[in-house]
């Protein structure tokens, strides 16, 4: 079985990840699992080390403040890289991405590079959600179809698992994204280094605890990025490869005091 990793980045999801380890432990007894805390003043970052101290599964990277949830999933896709893993498959940590669809993804991605839980598939779909919410959601993947080459439905959900050796392929030095729009670059960036995907339906529920963290200058900032990649794109910008593992942020610190 490919050795893989679960990244979750959090900031202030004290009560969704005391709830959400366990559950992950339960569905993939065979994962390591990697909390991105952006020193969040709940005591989330303290809660996981609770778990490590105990678990040697679970493991805390602790970040000196809140830089983004592109940087804090980009720095899950360096840890990935640089020990070894050979799938890693991220995560929200809010419970609208429900562990039970873990063994759907983990199986898909036997087949290919980017396995994606996805909403916009027969069978998936959105709970908890307004009208604006569905609007900015589907409005975003239409322009990222549109405008990067995208042929899958769901660009903008970050709930996918990634071959490994795909991800240690991409310059990521070179990515534009620091919020959201993350997600879509990712997609865009692997697409140009050929690699396959497939998509498996979920149910994509409203977080349980806590207030969303995407706004309108979110999804502006997210049109912004895909934009200025689709221009990258019709100029045919080289794709930059890179050959060695990417190092981790010196910043950042990882704990688990059994490992």
């Amino acid at each position: 079985m490919p050795r893989l990793l679960i990244t979750v980045c959090t900031f202030n999801e004290l009560e969704n990840i005391r709830l959400l380890i366990p559950q992950l432990r339960e569905v993939a007894p065979d994962a390591d699992i990697l909390v991105v805390d952006d020193n969040s003043p709940d005591g989330t970052g303290a809660a996981v080390s609770e778990f490590a101290e105990s678990d040697s599964q679970v493991l805390l990277l602790h970040r000196p403040q809140k830089l983004g949830l592109g940087a804090a999933t980009l720095a899950g896709f360096r840890y990935g890289i640089d020990h070894g893993y050979d799938q890693l498959l991220n995560m929200d940590a809010d419970f609208s991405h429900s562990p039970t669809h873990i063994p759907a993804i983990r199986q898909l991605a036997e087949q290919v590079d980017v396995a994606i839980g996805s909403r916009y598939v027969p069978g998936g779909g959105v709970v908890g959600w307004n009208l604006k919410r569905h609007f900015m959601s589907q409005s975003i993947n239409l322009y990222a179809r549109t405008f990067l080459g995208l042929k899958t439905r769901d660009n903008s959900g970050s709930f996918r698992c990634y071959a490994i050796d795909k991800l240690r392929q991409i310059d990521w030095t070179r990515t534009i994204a620091k919020g959201y729009a993350f997600q879509e670059e990712v997609l865009y960036r692997c697409r140009r280094i050929g690699c396959t995907f497939g998509e498996t339906p979920i149910i994509f529920q409203d977080r349980r605890f806590g207030v969303t963290k995407i706004s309108w200058k979110e999804a502006v900032a997210a049109l912004w990025v895909i934009l200025r990649l689709g221009f990258q794109r019709i100029l045919r910008t080289p794709v930059r490869v890179s050959n060695e593992s990417v190092t981790s942020n010196k910043s950042s610190s990882v704990c688990n005091k059994n490992k």
